[in-house]
């Protein structure tokens, strides 16, 4: 009865929508965040619950076996791939770990297939990774988790990724992963059936703070660095945005209006360590990212983050991780020297 008394209260305005189940499936690549993934389909779940029945038809895919592993290493039950025909409304590709991972030739051909079926494509985490191997994103709107970011523009330099937890673009959608996918299918969910029942989903996981598409994925500078003089912080976030082609001490001071010498104090009381120390630790941290994720080879990476040459880098490297750069590349991850 109470199954009946809800749907009959939302029936009135989306009497399509609860006439017709839309298909919704989940390429799952191994290593796919457990988080991610049920972050995109338990508010689905929850829209059929509150429908009083099924709007929405879930399945998970696998390229082979019959479950998906998480990065938890636990398993997912799945179906095999989709193939032509097979009628969904939406795909996502759920990937997590490096791109290493995620060369799936059978997943790519998967991905266009669906596209020229006129499948809306979808990505979560590293799923836009993907897309973009597969050629879907080229003159998108589209985003990534940040952690992947840097590994998609090295590869694929024609893109950019726009820093955002979740993109709606037409019939492409991409999401930052983590809790993110909560945001973006409130969105889908309130495109759908309108904005009260999208939020009766959301409270339903005790959402109750939903973010735009447009809100960051990380936490402000001033959160991440535990800092909040303006100045210094002008100075971080420079330091972020110029890793290839670092700034030195009296410019960054100059940008801040502040003298080399204020900016040094600063660096030291707030942080506890100096300008070069600060910016050399950015820049090696973004290295060991491309590192695990780009095909760039060591003297590339070395000139991307800054370092005049192959061997400054590895010494600097070394100082700070206690192993070599190529030592921390994954076994057989990548061709190149």
């Amino acid at each position: 009865m109470q199954k009946r008394d809800v749907y009959s209260h939302y029936s009135d305005m989306a009497s399509d929508d609860l006439k017709n189940v839309q298909k919704i499936g989940f390429i799952l690549i191994p290593g796919f965040a457990l988080m991610s993934y049920a972050s995109a389909v338990e508010p689905l779940r929850a829209a059929n619950l509150l429908a009083g029945r099924d709007i929405y038809a879930l399945s998970a895919h696998v390229v082979e076996g019959n479950a998906g592993m998480t990065s938890s290493g636990i398993p997912v039950p799945a179906a095999p791939l989709p193939g032509r025909g097979s009628g969904f409304h939406t795909v996502f590709v759920c990937a997590g770990g490096t791109p290493v991972d995620w060369n799936v030739p059978a997943v790519l051909a998967c991905l266009r297939q669906l596209a020229r079926d006129g499948v809306r494509i979808g990505g979560i985490s590293g799923g836009p990774y993907l897309m973009a191997a597969a050629g879907l994103l080229e003159d998108r709107d589209f985003t990534i988790h940040w952690e992947h970011a840097s590994a998609l523009v090295e590869a694929f330099p024609g893109l950019a990724p726009r820093q955002a937890r979740y993109v709606l673009d037409g019939n492409r959608i991409t999401c930052g992963g983590g809790v993110a996918p909560l945001d973006m299918m409130h969105a889908l969910i309130s495109e759908r059936m309108g904005s009260d029942f999208a939020r009766r989903v959301s409270d339903w996981y005790l959402h109750t703070q939903v973010e735009s598409s447009g809100a960051p994925q990380r936490a402000s500078l001033a959160e991440r660095y535990g800092v909040n003089h303006p100045g210094l912080l002008m100075v971080l976030e420079k330091m972020e945005a110029t890793i290839e082609a670092p700034l030195d001490r009296q410019a960054m001071a100059k940008l801040a209006g502040l003298s080399p010498r204020h900016l040094d104090r600063l660096f030291s009381s707030q942080m506890g360590s100096s300008f070069l120390l600060e910016y050399r630790k950015l820049r090696l941290d973004h290295a060991r990212r491309l590192l695990q994720q780009s095909p760039l080879s060591i003297s590339e990476i070395a000139f991307a983050t800054g370092f005049s040459s192959g061997g400054h880098f590895a010494r600097s490297y070394r100082a700070a991780f206690g192993e070599s750069p190529r030592a921390h590349r994954q076994p057989g991850s990548f061709e190149r020297p």
